[in-house]
């Protein structure tokens, strides 16, 4: 393999920029290549190092690359955009892409399998109707409140909603009632497609055997698991588990200078579902059912019951991070930790 030079690729949906350079910086070429001319141009180029950035489409011609014997490498956009020279231009971006690659220090992002993207899709579009929905329940309770009726928040006050335009007194115009039950209608039939992409995403939990280890751990759900899968690495690219709870945002953001450090909020910079989703996961152990299973003396009673319940679940769903990154490279089940005996 020639890894004395590198290809950068600026991708795009129809014509590709190519940028060739050694490792000390000499231009090879330069080319544009239509989408095809791209394949050809690359399955006709002995095997070298492709670099691309992590955008649409870079995972498939990620697996592409390595189909035809290159070795690929993705970089995250944010960490292109430095090395762009004065004007962004398609020629431009393909050698930033190449000077940031060389870099010794870059991090590089694991291209994905197919199976990963498809899960990926399939907890998107769940996410999306979601998102639909709570569009259309605010949209109604607006309605509402129009004339006088103020509902709560949530999808589940829709039994409250339709009793009040069942209500044969109120002042609510026909009209009105009209365009609130067609959301109402909306509504159901979105639920009943969130209802059965959670029912597709619970079985595929049960089929894999990483989810089914994730599921074991308290507060990680077939929606967590899915996700962990779908869009976090392979735990080998982590040194340990701090390092995959930094991956995901969960630790503090720091503000050090001088030799003094200051610590801030979390950074919230990693993969925000999975972050989310542990710390929801987090929130369920610390309601009044979850407590009942936290043992008197852990080092979550202690916290619980000392700190803020929100500022617990972070610290909670950080912990949590850890513990996947160590099942999941040594191939276990979650076990409880044990308590110390005090003589």
């Amino acid at each position: 393999m020639t890894k004395d030079m590198m290809i950068g690729v600026d991708l795009a949906k129809n014509v590709f920029q190519l940028h060739a350079a050694t490792m000390t910086g000499e231009v090879l070429f330069r080319k544009k290549l239509s989408r095809h001319g791209f394949y050809k141009f690359m399955a006709n180029y002995p095997p070298a190092v492709v670099v691309m950035e992590a955008c649409g489409s870079a995972h498939y011609w990620a697996r592409e690359m390595i189909r035809l014997g290159h070795e690929v490498k993705l970089i995250a956009p944010q960490y292109v955009k430095p090395f762009v020279k004065r004007q962004k231009n398609d020629a431009a971006d393909a050698e930033a892409i190449v000077i940031a690659a060389q870099r010794p220090e870059m991090r590089f992002v694991e291209p994905k399998s197919a199976e990963q993207q498809g899960r990926a899709i399939l907890f998107r579009a769940r996410e999306r109707l979601v998102h639909q929905r709570t569009e259309l329940v605010n949209a109604l309770r607006a309605c509402l409140y129009e004339y006088g009726y103020v509902v709560p928040q949530g999808v589940r006050q829709i039994i409250r909603i339709e009793a009040i335009l069942d209500e044969p007194h109120s002042n609510l115009p026909d009209l009105m009632r009209e365009e609130c039950r067609d959301l109402l209608d909306q509504i159901a039939a979105l639920t009943t497609r969130i209802a059965a992409r959670t029912a597709k995403i619970k079985m595929l939990s049960a089929e894999r055997g990483v989810a089914r280890r994730l599921q074991t751990m308290p507060g990680v759900g077939p929606l967590t698991a899915l996700a962990i899968e779908a869009f976090a690495p392979p735990m080998e690219n982590f040194r340990c588990g701090r390092d995959f709870a930094a991956w995901l945002g969960l630790v503090p953001r720091q503000f050090s200078s001088g030799g003094k450090e200051r610590l801030g909020r979390i950074s919230k910079a990693g993969q925000a579902d999975i972050r989310r989703l542990l710390i929801i996961g987090a929130m369920s152990r610390l309601n009044w059912l979850g407590r009942k299973s936290i043992p008197e003396g852990s080092w979550l009673a202690r916290m619980v019951a000392r700190k803020p319940r929100m500022l617990v679940a972070i610290a909670l769903a950080n912990k949590m991070a850890r513990t996947i990154w160590a099942m999941l490279t040594k191939n276990e089940d979650y076990r409880e930790p044990t308590q110390a005996v005090t003589a």
